[in-house]
C-alpha cells in the first residue's frame, strides 16, 4: 500500500500505540513515525527496542510537522495533552484518539484544537491485558473493529484517509455517533470489566477461601475474570469516571437481571434458567461467527509454551505476525 501519512506522531507508547507502529511500518504506510511518552524510562524502552523512527522528549516535538497525530494516552489525560501540543499543530493535520469513551474526549479535546485541524476520535475495539511499550505487535488489529466518531462537520477526505490507515494495518472500520457508541462500549466492555474488577476483588475479600485456593483451584471463568482484572488500573480509571452515565445505566439493568437470577435460583425456578442460558449462549455463537473469537477448545488459548497461549503478544515488540495475545481485555 502507498505511504498515506508523510510523517505520524504517537503521543503514549502503550499497547495500542505501539501495536500500531509495527502495524504500520509492516504495511508501509507512514513515512518517519515519531513518538513522545511522559516517562522518561518509557522513552529508553523505546528506543532500546527500536520503537517508532523518532523518540522526542516533548510532546510539542513530536507533533511538530506531523500530518497525523494519535492520543493514545488515558482518557483523563487528554485534555492537558491537547492543549500542549496545540500551538504546533500543522495546519490540515489530523489529530485522532484511542480512548475506549468518546462523548468526554470529544468535549476535552476539540475546544483546543486551532482550525484547519482534523479531529476524527476514534477507539480500535483490541487489546490485551498487557502494557507497555514492549507489549505491542503488529496484527492486535487484524480483523477486530475500529470505532471512528467523526463531529458534526469533520473533512470527509481526511475520514477517508483515516478509515484507510486503520483498513490498512488489519482492522475493520465503522463509523457512530459518540453518545451511541458510548453506550454500546458500556455493555461489551466498561460493565464486564467492572464486574470481573468487583469478582476478583470478593475473591480476595472472602477469607474463609485462602489466597493459595484461590490461585490453586481457579476454573477457566475466574481465570478469565483475572485476566481483565490485570488491565491498566489508570486507563480502567478513567473510563468509568467518564463514562459514568452510560455505565450506571448498563450496571442498573445488570442489577435488575441478578435480581431475577436470584430469585430463580432460590425458588428453584430450573426452567428460567435454562431458558435465560440458552439466550445468552446465542450470543456467544454470534461472536464467533462474527470472526471475533475462536470456537477452538480452551478458547484457543492453549497451553503456555504451544504458541496459542493468550498472552503470547506480550513482550513482542517487533512486527511479529503471530495471531497470539489478540484477547480484547483492555478495551
Amino acid at each position: 500500500m502507498p505511504v498515506l501519512y508523510d510523517r505520524v506522531a504517537l503521543i503514549g507508547l502503550g499497547l495500542i500505540a505501539s501495536s500500531m507502529f509495527w502495524a504500520m511500518k509492516r504495511a508501509g504506510l507512514a513515512g518517519e513515525v515519531t513518538g513522545y511518552a511522559r516517562s522518561a524510562e518509557t522513552r529508553d524502552t523505546a528506543r532500546e527496542i527500536g520503537l517508532c523512527d523518532r523518540i522526542c522528549d516533548t510532546a510539542r516535538e513530536a507533533v511538530e510537522g506531523a500530518d497525523l497525530v494519535v492520543l493514545a494516552v488515558p482518557v483523563g489525560a487528554m485534555e492537558a495533552v491537547a492543549r500542549d501540543i496545540a500551538p504546533v499543530l500543522k495546519p490540515g493535520a489530523t489529530v485522532t484518539d484511542v480512548g475506549s469513551v468518546k462523548k468526554q474526549v470529544i468535549e476535552a479535546i476539540g475546544p483546543h484544537l486551532p482550525d484547519g485541524v482534523h479531529f476524527i476520535p476514534g477507539h480500535p475495539l483490541a487489546g490485551t491485558e498487557h502494557s507497555g511499550p514492549r507489549s505491542g505487535f503488529a496484527t492486535l488489529f487484524d480483523n477486530r473493529y475500529t470505532l471512528l466518531t467523526p463531529v458534526e462537520g469533520t473533512d470527509a477526505e481526511a475520514t477517508d484517509r483515516l478509515i484507510r490507515l486503520w483498513e490498512g494495518i488489519g482492522a475493520r472500520v465503522e463509523t457512530m455517533d459518540a453518545d451511541h457508541h458510548d453506550l454500546v462500549l458500556s455493555v461489551t466492555s466498561h460493565t464486564p470489566h467492572l464486574i470481573a474488577y468487583t469478582m476478583v476483588g470478593v475473591a480476595d475479600d472472602l477469607r474463609r477461601v485462602t489466597d493459595s485456593e484461590v490461585i490453586k483451584y481457579s476454573a477457566a471463568g475466574f481465570r478469565d475474570f483475572t485476566r481483565i482484572a490485570a488491565s491498566d488500573p489508570t486507563m480502567w480509571r478513567d473510563v468509568f469516571l467518564n463514562n459514568k452515565d452510560a455505565t450506571l445505566e448498563i450496571l442498573g439493568r445488570f442489577t435488575e437481571e441478578l435480581f431475577a437470577l436470584q430469585r430463580a435460583i432460590r425458588t428453584g425456578d430450573g426452567d428460567l434458567l435454562f431458558d435465560y442460558f440458552t439466550r445468552t449462549r446465542a450470543i456467544r455463537r454470534g461472536i464467533i461467527e462474527a470472526g471475533q473469537d475462536t470456537a477452538a477448545p480452551d478458547f484457543g488459548r492453549g497451553l503456555p509454551g504451544d504458541g496459542r497461549s493468550d498472552t503470547g503478544g506480550a513482550g513482542k515488540s517487533r512486527a511479529d505476525t503471530s495471531k497470539a495475545g489478540t484477547s480484547k481485555a483492555g478495551t
